[in-house]
């Protein structure tokens, strides 16, 4: 085996351990990619045979940035090659996709690229990473995106907050609020709802309620101390706690600290717990607050 395949295997080896360890960084991804580098394996590309990620959500991009960075690259040419993978059919474009758009405006046909064998799984991580990292998220956003690399990565959320560098509380109570209703969720993402807002509305048990109470945050500009002064009174109804004609008083403390510690709904009724769980995921996301090994 000569020198340069051992230095190819090496880079492989490189490019698994970057995602096989925490804190996951695109611009960490692409640095040692093009660190790593050769001369010889920087290649002209035809911008033809260029697909973006299949994973990639389609985004819409600033046409009058485009432009600006089209006209530098007519003056001074594409200045980092853009990283590519091998498909059926060309390429696909792992990281670079503004440079192949403007290079297209700057009337090139070609552009310099790398190429690096990402797996299936890879692909969708970054695709999820370059939303979280680039895109300028909201919370809701932010909190869809979790969901789903936590179902299609397979990944328990404190894998999760390891791999993007958020603490395991961040993912959680971002996560937390895809359990509002739609409305209120537009609302947050409008900036009508802070996340403080959106964050002790989720609490609630009742939809009705949760609509109303941000409505009326929303025309009477409600500070979160004082919806929790709100919420404090007996006709707001909390996720996980019963009403008194339950006779369950003496239990809702109790389900107040499991909703809390393991962030889904508890239900204490006739000497039983009930708790719930949204899928696969979840249920392995509980089971592993409880220090349960399946």
């Amino acid at each position: 085996m000569n020198e340069m395949e051992n230095k190819k295997r090496a880079l492989g080896r490189g490019l698994e351990q970057l995602f096989n360890g925490e804190n996951l960084d695109l611009e960490t991804i692409e640095k040692s990619i093009y660190e790593t580098s050769t001369n010889e394996e920087i290649i002209e590309v035809n911008l033809d045979d260029l697909r973006v990620n299949p994973y990639q959500p389609r985004k819409i991009f600033d046409e009058t940035s485009l432009q600006e960075l089209a006209e530098s690259i007519k003056q001074h040419g594409v200045f980092q090659p853009i990283i590519i993978k091998k498909s059926i059919k060309g390429y696909e474009i792992v990281a670079g996709e503004r440079r192949v758009r403007a290079s297209k405006l700057a009337g090139l046909t070609t552009i310099p690229a790398i190429i690096r064998n990402f797996n299936d799984s890879q692909m969708m991580e970054i695709a999820l990473l370059e939303n979280l990292q680039r895109e300028n998220l909201n919370v809701i956003e932010e909190a869809i995106a979790y969901k789903s690399m936590i179902e299609k990565l397979s990944l328990t959320q404190e894998e999760l907050s390891k791999k993007v560098g958020k603490s395991r509380s961040h993912i959680t109570n971002i996560l937390g609020l895809l359990r509002l209703p739609k409305e209120v969720q537009k609302m947050v993402i409008q900036g009508s709802l802070t996340m403080g807002h959106a964050r002790t509305l989720s609490k609630l048990e009742d939809e009705e309620e949760i609509k109303t109470l941000a409505n009326k945050i929303v025309n009477e500009n409600l500070t979160v101390r004082q919806i929790e002064n709100i919420e404090a009174k007996p006709n707001f109804k909390k996720k996980n706690e019963f009403s008194k004609n339950e006779k369950q008083e003496d239990y809702r403390y109790v389900e107040e600290i499991l909703r809390d510690k393991l962030d889904t709904k508890v239900r204490i009724k006739d000497q039983k717990i009930e708790i719930s769980f949204i899928n696969t995921a979840d249920l392995n996301r509980i089971l592993e607050v409880l220090d349960i090994k399946e």
